[in-house]
């Protein structure tokens, strides 16, 4: 029973570790993700090919190898060293930020012209029309993909041990290699319970914006 209590409390503080990647990462993903996607329509071409360029490579490389560069590319050509945990922070902030983009950017996409017109007729700006108007029709359309990649995120998480983060996967290995199996369910668990809240809020959410029709 000590060693369960043990070994638990260990498994706790990995998993505390993937919902500090996945709480920060949402916070800065998501303006971020709304951000490049306005770069991404912009009508100025260079912005708008560097950004679309930047999308391309992200979304096109593995997030495994995006921690690999972040966390040993600057030490090696600018002398800049980041600690594990602000490596793994950026790598998926830069990941997520470029697959929210594409998500908001379908989504401002899918809005009618006929919406921008309307609020401009009504002496609006282009500003306020945008999140007077247009904002909460956007959320209401990418709520169901923005929840997958969401979830998504909850699984990636584990990612952050290839750079020796010492995430709740991390832990479960070390003792596995000791001849433990229990821990690897006990991971499991972790995941599919944190999974399941969020697949239960998102519905919550969709049925709560289901008087945006249009």
């Amino acid at each position: 029973m000590e060693q369960f209590l043990k070994i638990s409390s260990q498994l706790l503080d990995g998993f505390g570790q993937n919902c500090i990647i996945f709480a920060v990462t949402l916070l800065t993903a998501i303006p971020l993700g709304l951000i490049i996607s306005f770069g991404s329509r912009s009508k100025f071409f260079p912005l708008k090919a560097v950004v679309k360029t930047f999308v391309w490579i992200i979304r096109g490389t593995p997030l495994m190898l995006q921690l690999f560069v972040v966390f040993y590319i600057p030490s090696m050509l600018w002398d800049l060293r980041f600690d594990r945990m602000t490596a793994a922070l950026i790598a998926f902030t830069i990941n997520y930020a470029a697959y929210f983009s594409e998500i908001f950017r379908g989504g401002i996409e899918a809005i009618p012209k006929g919406q921008y017109e309307a609020g401009q007729v009504l002496g609006m700006t282009k500003s306020q029309v945008f999140f007077k108007i247009v904002l909460l029709q956007v959320i209401k359309r990418i709520t169901a993909p923005m929840s997958n990649e969401i979830i998504t995120l909850v699984k990636d998480t584990s990612l952050a041990r290839v750079i020796m983060v010492p995430e709740i996967l991390k832990a479960a290995e070390r003792f596995t290699m000791q001849g433990l199996i229990w821990p690897i369910f006990y991971t499991g668990a972790f995941f599919l319970i944190f999974c399941g809240v969020l697949t239960i809020l998102f519905s919550f959410i969709e049925k709560k914006l289901d008087y945006y029709k249009g």
